[in-house]
């Protein structure tokens, strides 16, 4: 490591690093004027003594202004400085109240806490006290569901969904051809019976099976009518190939073909199957004023004997001492913040708090433990005390009133922080993804994240593995394309990017659950992920 003391062969990237080693966050504005030092220490030991924090061209400025004068030999050591405050306004002095000496600073930056070197401080330039929150929900079930679980809901959640996926595959041209309804289609079914007279139809798909030729099997169904479909593989596919991937009951497709006539029945010979559409997105950014960060969780299971206290204890003084947490001015847990009570079979016997109240007033008095500026988003999941179908409401009044800083909203949750677009989802529907397609494992669930954006949808299967509740209006459908997107549940860890999107599946808090190792499953928990609103750099810590 190059001397702290030397700026003549320190790259700008390792400068950062070393000022972010001494707890100073720094903004692009004032490399300038950083770079011009012969030595890096005046300019700490200023900022330490006076208690800033953020390094900006204004802040430099008046932190040299009460530094001592640089020495013309760059690896000279600079002379001790009395600690000292800043000036006040209206002082003529730049030199403030001396407090007391201080000693040499160390001339080796010391280490990331974490072995945490997969970001670059520069990157995320904003001290998150120096914001204001700004949080616009779009959409939260929360007071808003009017279902009553009639047939006439659920023929409704179903119509909607089909308008409005439909709606956007027609406007944004994604199919070959103006569709046709399905009626339309059966009653003209001898004239569309070969290639030269293909017709579009667009449906929910529902019978989905496999033959035993490899020719995948399903019917599409609109308001009109159902019909049959056959999907043959192409003769080089493998079995992951996109067309040999699966379909989901109760997503949109669209399918183009013909008729065929067979010995029993007629089926419409499928040659496309046309999924919305999912173009490259241009993500919106936090202004340069704003450019704060939010830092992802998921899974606290709060109240399990398999909660990593200890790690939680690091995080906690990580929030409060490193650099780059001084960025985060937001937390989001999108779900299962407690472990809850009588979730399933046998649950006692695995819990350290047996009241589902006192693991909400434990997990607000842990969260209690980050610092002020930090306002914490908070969404249910399948553990939490609320309905199980989703759309969820958020929690209770009761539970909120423990709870200080934080917002409390629905599963899944469609809101901004600062302009930037998030969509957050506890994610239950995984489990319905894992079982279906056969690209998607619980090892990889960004493979269903992806799967969610390219269908348009959350949680397409009715009957499945997650309970759904039958809004007249289908809320889970995904009508505006997110600039970070977010899930959980599952236990694992990914960050990364799809057409434009950044994707976060959120880590845990737990540890290997029985359950979990009798299925051979490993999570992979304490990884908290930050994001940065304006520059979309991500870091991954590790508190494990």
């Amino acid at each position: 490591m190059t001397d702290v003391g030397s700026m003549t062969s320190t790259g700008w990237q390792e400068t950062c690093q070393t000022l972010a080693a001494a707890g100073l966050v720094v903004q692009a504005s004032a490399r300038k004027e950083i770079e011009g030092l012969n030595s890096l220490i005046p300019l700490i030991e200023a900022a330490n003594s006076s208690g800033v924090r953020l390094l900006n061209d204004s802040t430099v400025g008046d932190l040299l202004a009460i530094a001592p004068k640089e020495t013309d030999e760059p690896m000279q050591k600079a002379p001790k400085l009395s600690q000292v405050t800043l000036s006040d306004s209206d002082s003529p002095s730049p030199i403030g109240r001396v407090l007391a000496p201080v000693g040499d600073t160390s001339t080796s930056p010391q280490p990331r806490p974490h072995g945490s070197s997969n970001y670059s401080i520069e990157d995320f330039p904003m001290a998150a006290s120096e914001v204001d929150s700004e949080i616009e929900i779009h959409f939260d079930i929360t007071g808003k569901s009017t279902t009553e679980g009639t047939l006439g809901d659920m023929q409704s959640c179903f119509r909607s969904r089909l308008s409005q996926i439909r709606n956007i595959m027609i406007s944004q041209r994604v199919l070959p051809r103006r569709p046709i309804n399905n009626s339309e289609a059966w009653r003209n079914r001898q004239r569309h019976n070969s290639k030269d007279y293909e017709i579009t139809i667009v449906g929910l798909v529902s019978e989905v099976r496999w033959a035993r030729s490899g020719s995948l099997m399903f019917d599409v169904e609109d308001e009109t009518t159902r019909i049959g479909c056959i999907l043959k593989p192409p003769s080089d596919a493998s079995p992951l190939h996109p067309s040999m991937d699966g379909l989901m009951d109760d997503e949109i497709v669209g399918v183009s073909g013909n008729f065929l006539s067979g010995e029993r029945d007629t089926k419409f010979f499928v040659r496309d199957i046309h999924k919305p559409p999912l173009g490259n997105h241009s993500k919106a950014q936090a202004g340069n004023a704003s450019a704060v960060s939010a830092a992802f969780l998921s899974d606290v299971h709060l109240g399990s004997k398999t909660f990593l206290t200890s790690q939680w204890g690091k995080m906690i003084h990580w929030f409060n001492n490193d650099p780059l947490a001084r960025t985060v001015k937001y937390f989001v847990l999108s779900g299962d913040g407690v472990d809850g009570v009588g979730i399933y079979p046998g649950q006692e016997r695995h819990l350290t708090i047996k009241d589902l109240f006192k693991q909400y007033s434990e997990l607000a008095r842990m969260l209690e433990e980050i610092p002020d500026w930090v306002d914490v988003v908070m969404l249910p999941g399948n553990h939490d005390a609320v309905r199980p179908a989703e759309p969820q409401p958020a929690l209770d009044p009761e539970v909120q009133q423990d709870y200080s800083n934080t917002v409390f909203v629905g599963n899944p949750c469609d809101f901004s922080l600062h302009g930037v677009r998030v969509l957050s989802y506890h994610g239950k529907s995984i489990d319905d993804f894992v079982a279906t397609l056969r690209s998607v494992t619980y090892s990889r669930p960004e493979m269903a994240m992806k799967a969610m954006l390219e269908r348009r949808h959350l949680a397409p299967s009715w009957g499945g593995k997650t309970p759904l509740s039958p809004e007249p209006e289908d809320r889970l459908v995904i009508p505006v394309i997110p600039d970070i997107f977010v899930t959980g549940h599952v236990h694992g860890h990914f960050v990364g990017n799809h057409k434009g999107t950044t994707m976060v599946h959120s880590s845990t808090w737990q540890d290997q659950t029985d359950f979990q190792r009798m299925l051979g499953f490993q999570p992979k928990p304490c990884v908290l992920t930050v994001v940065n609103l304006h520059t979309y750099a991500t870091a991954s810590i590790n508190f494990v």
